[in-house]
């Protein structure tokens, strides 16, 4: 099978997720009923999603496996490729090939309290896995789960029906910033990495998950380090420079590592071995 060939889908809603409707989520089905039946990926990977006369971009995979039926990805309007999608109506075709990567360690966090951590758009592919560990079917094998999430403006917040949701459960101790209010917003303002320091949750069986604008992730992790955490117990994903997803047009190697293929999760651990200009 050519792997550059991609499994044709339909856009079946689109969710304008920001007030300047700069991301959206586009939520889409498989056209052939055997694919959209054999299609399996777990938390954290990606999938290339493709637009005819566009091109095609790696974009993380936003629903999860607990979800089956339709896959969703939410995207910000930057380049060529996410323009054109946010153009993109319901019924239109879309092409999708994958899925890539490693995925989040969601059976080794079993057992562990889990910290997210996001930022904007960042909060995308953590969504996934929140979905999953909150899951009836697998909420058990967790212990606490805590999420921390702000962005900009309340206007910039993403998935809003959702950090509703979340907030209303007794088992999720959901905190939300921003990094400016307004008249209207009567919640935390504040960045993200210092909320993390007032809030100090302890490295005690605990593993967090973060991913956000790389300066959010800079500060998170020197602030998790001065919490107490090991690098081992902190796993962010990274999703820069990605294109081809499949190791062979070498744009997103790092060293020896191939974000496509050895990522997009890694533990700080690992980032800590890779060249500086990770």
């Amino acid at each position: 099978m050519n792997p550059y060939l991609p499994h044709l889908a339909t856009i079946q809603e689109i969710i304008p997720e920001t007030a300047s409707q700069d991301v959206k989520t586009f939520r889409v089905v498989f056209t052939d009923p055997e694919i959209r039946r054999s299609f399996t990926y777990q938390p954290g990977q990606f999938a290339e999603v493709s637009l005819f006369g566009a091109g095609e971009a790696p974009i993380s995979i936003t629903s999860s496996p607990t979800q089956e039926g339709y896959l969703e990805f939410s995207v910000k309007r930057a380049g060529v490729v996410t323009t054109a999608l946010h153009y993109r109506q319901v019924g239109d075709p879309v092409g999708i090939r994958g899925p890539y990567g490693n995925n989040f360690p969601y059976r080794d966090m079993e057992g562990q309290n889990i910290v997210f951590i996001g930022g904007g758009i960042g909060l995308a592919p953590l969504r996934s896995l929140i979905t999953f560990v909150l899951d009836p079917a697998n909420r058990s094998r967790y212990a606490g789960i805590s999420i921390i999430y702000g962005a900009r403006s309340p206007g910039d917040l993403v998935f809003k029906w959702e950090l509703e949701r979340w907030g209303e459960r007794d088992d999720v101790d959901l905190q939300v910033t921003v990094d400016r209010g307004d008249d209207e917003w009567t919640g935390r303002v504040g960045f993200v990495p210092q909320i993390l320091l007032d809030l100090a949750p302890r490295p005690d069986n605990t593993v967090t998950v973060t991913c956000g604008p790389p300066i959010m992730i800079k500060f998170v992790l020197q602030n998790l380090e001065k919490l107490g955490f090991t690098p081992a117990q902190i796993v962010t994903t990274l999703e820069m420079r990605m294109k081809c997803g499949i190791g062979k047009c070498g744009r997103c190697n790092i060293g020896s590592s191939y974000v496509c293929q050895d990522g997009p999760v890694y533990t700080y651990e690992q980032l800590r071995k890779m060249p500086a200009e990770y």
